[in-house]
């Protein structure tokens, strides 16, 4: 265990940030029962009747919202019921964060090397700016980047979706401004015994430390995500009970619904609460007969703040679109709402694409064509209703239509911007149900997070009472869809749960084809598991105490494996040390030059990058087509082929180092998984050669020279001549 030494004196708490008071309630579903009654002798209701009682502003807000004085104190509640909630969400994630990598411990380097892979090249942008002499210089050099990519020039904030570290550090810089200016400390530092013969280092705690205050507000986001799921399962319930269901279901299966406490730097944790809040908004936009333009521009603008954050929100989209699209067949909503709703998903894309810099990913989505695809067929409803009886005819065509249009208009848009960055989701999805591979598929497959959802996850969602909860509650719904269409879905209110059902169904096909997206999976479970306390649904087991009591019966259940799964998490101790990788990001800094190119694995070169501030050619963000193709030139060191035509390909661009790792070489997640056994797929004609890096460990000349090597690493530099050759 390392030993600190405090160094430096104490910085100032942080303030804790307020929830603010929502425009309306969510939390009255309309046309629900009869409200509960003010008691005699209960004061604050009367106060709250009384305009010129005690609390005058009370009544106008509460006129404000619309609501009756009961419903007002319940919205109170609820409201007061957030801070906890998202605090301890906060300080779980954080405390989880600490226990795995002893992140307080560690010093700057350290903690930029616990930042792996993608993680490490996101936060290289933050620290860009940060670091650079004004937030506008710092914008202007990841705009026009020359390090990520060499020797192209590419705008970052572009191809990376990096508006969170944008925004994250502008704050910073105000935030250390504001602090510099009153001279108040920000962080309190230590000197770090770290044992075993090596140096001491200086590690750094609080606000002023960049890396703590990155996470810090990724953890804050989280937490109140955690207040919007109590809010979520609340309003889709119609009881505060079912909003405590949806907390505890989260944090009984912890580990099945989120990441971010291990990669606090991914997309998914800045953009997966904007997608919360979003179908929250849409929750209630279905409830309501005619929604406000307020809401509209809520709806849009939480649509927004999901889709810039990261690449893959479009997809997630797809199936939302899908399963409105559903109920609009089923005529469970009205033309004029799916339009409304349509045209704020299209205002909300060409909004996000002019913020991206045109990114041609977004039109040539299949997200957009479905947009289009889907409008048009609302146009031509009438041409539907002449030519097909109304039925199940009429909704197999229009399923067809939307299927075949969206497909044919998908390519045709990517002919004519001539995008190609998405086709291997075409061909990954093609490989789940083929015995189709290439190179780029199996670099995909071979990792667990993009195989099919192993056994163990459905195993673990019966042990907490997930499953079969969310089974029951989808079945009941089914139940009531067949029986009573007309009568009991086309109320304003039900036909909500329809559309959370079919969404539950995409999220589950998603999650089964690739393990990775259970993150969406797993919430929505515990969302729907709030519908256990739904009178609308349960109200047949009889008065509210019997359905509170049969709810707390499940959740005493739930608990016992629920508990379990929380103190293995807790249980979880670790202390971050990567010598060997330190060894070589000092010996780059000392004795290469700022201007020297890298070349190597992905997740190395995003460390290399993040501090050693050296030009890399390839990186880990593999959704660009011509990164694709680079990272292939550069992993021929793995394959079988010629020293001498991978010596041409680097040449060719321009590398000066490439950093060779055995692990590489001889790692193999499964069977056909190392990478010489996928080169095998990509270049048959060599297979059964001695792959070209194991000869490279044993000696590296002529081609290359060695001029750093260590247990894990192993620099190899382009010869002088060759250099010369360019």
């Amino acid at each position: 265990m390392a030993v600190k030494t405090r160094k430096q004196n104490v910085k100032d708490q942080p303030p804790q940030p307020n929830v603010d008071d929502r425009d309306r309630s969510p939390f009255v579903s309309p046309g629900t029962g009869k409200s509960r009654r003010a008691g005699k002798g209960t004061p604050f209701n009367s106060l709250l009747q009384n305009r010129n009682g005690l609390f005058p502003g009370f009544s106008f807000i509460r006129s404000k919202l619309g609501l009756t004085p009961s419903a007002f104190v319940k919205l109170g509640i609820t409201l007061i019921s957030l801070k906890p909630i998202c605090c301890f969400c906060r300080y779980h994630l954080s405390r989880l964060f600490e226990n795995d990598r002893h992140f307080s411990h560690l010093s700057g380097l350290e903690k930029e090397m616990a930042f792996r892979t993608e993680m490490g090249l996101y936060y290289s942008y933050f620290k860009t700016i940060i670091e650079a002499p004004t937030f506008l210089n710092g914008l202007y050099l990841v705009m026009n980047d020359r390090l990520t990519e060499y020797p192209l020039v590419i705008n970052t904030l572009k191809r990376f979706n990096l508006y969170p570290e944008v925004v994250l550090a502008s704050w910073y810089r105000i935030y250390t401004d504001i602090m510099e200016f009153f001279g108040l400390p920000t962080k309190m530092c230590w000197s770090i015994n770290r044992g075993e013969g090596m140096a001491p280092v200086d590690g750094c705690e609080g606000m002023g430390d960049p890396a703590y205050f990155y996470v810090t507000f990724v953890f804050l986001l989280n937490g109140l995500m955690m207040s919007l799921f109590f809010i979520y399962g609340t309003y889709l319930s119609g009881s505060r009970l079912g909003g405590m269901v949806t907390v505890l279901c989260f944090f009984f299966n912890h580990g099945e619904s989120t990441r971010v406490m291990w990669t606090p730097p991914l997309r998914e944790s800045f953009s997966y609460p904007f997608l919360v809040l979003q179908m929250l908004l849409l929750t209630h936009i279905l409830r309501t007969r005619n929604p406000s333009r307020k809401t509209m521009w809520a709806l849009g603008i939480s649509n927004l703040c999901f889709m810039l954050p990261w690449q893959f929100a479009q997809f997630v989209l797809l199936t939302q679109v899908a399963s409105l699209f559903a109920l609009y067949i089923l005529g469970y909503i009205s033309p004029t709402k799916i339009q409304s709703l349509l045209v704020t998903h299209m205002i909300t894309l060409a909004v996000c694409f002019v913020l991206m810099f045109g990114n041609s990913m977004l039109l040539t989505s299949f997200y957009a064509s479905s947009l289009v695809s889907i409008w048009g067929i609302i146009a031509l409803r009438d041409k539907f209703a002449e030519a097909f009886k109304p039925g199940l005819i009429t909704w197999v065509m229009q399923g067809l239509v939307w299927v075949v249009s969206t497909v044919i208009l998908k390519f045709m848009l990517s002919a004519i911007f001539g995008a190609s960055d998405d086709a291997h989701i075409s061909s990954l999805i093609k490989s789940k149900f083929t015995s189709y591979k290439d190179f780029d598929t199996m670099m995909y497959t071979c990792a667990a997070e993009f195989d099919f959802m192993e056994i163990e996850t459905p195993l673990r969602y019966i042990k907490t009472l997930l499953l079969p909860i969310n089974m029951l509650v989808v079945a009941v719904i089914a139940g009531r869809t067949i029986q009573d269409v007309v009568r009991f879905l086309r109320e304003g209110e039900k036909y909500s749960l329809v559309y959370h059902s079919l969404q539950l169904i995409a999220f589950a096909v998603l999650a089964m084809l690739i393990m990775r997206l259970k993150l969406f999976l797993t919430p929505h479970m515990c969302i729907m598991a709030s519908l256990i306390c739904s009178k609308q649904l349960f109200g047949w087991i009889g008065e509210k105490f019997k359905l509170h009591m049969m709810v707390f019966g499940i959740l005493s259940i739930m608990a016992i494996q629920g508990a379990a799964n929380l103190q293995a998490q807790w249980g979880i101790m670790g202390e971050f040390s990567n010598l060997p990788q330190e060894q070589l990001l000092d010996w780059i800094k000392d004795n290469t030059q700022p201007n020297a190119v890298f070349a190597g694995a992905m997740p190395t070169m995003a460390s290399v990058k993040l501090s050693a501030g050296r030009p890399i050619v390839n990186h880990p963000h593999y959704e660009d087509a011509g990164l694709r193709e680079r990272t292939k030139l550069v992993y021929a060191m793995y394959s079988r082929k010629s020293a001498e035509l991978v010596k041409r390909n680097l040449m060719q661009m321009e590398v000066d180092y490439f950093v060779l790792e055995d692990s590489w070489c001889t790692r193999r997640s499964r069977p056909g998984c190392s990478m010489p056994e996928i080169w095998d797929v990509e270049d048959p004609q060599n297979t059964g050669k001695v792959p070209l890096c194991t000869l490279m460990s044993r000696d590296s000349r002529p081609h290359f020279a060695t001029v750093f090597h260590n247990n894990v690493y192993k620099v190899l530099k382009v010869p002088k001549a060759a250099k010369e050759l360019r």
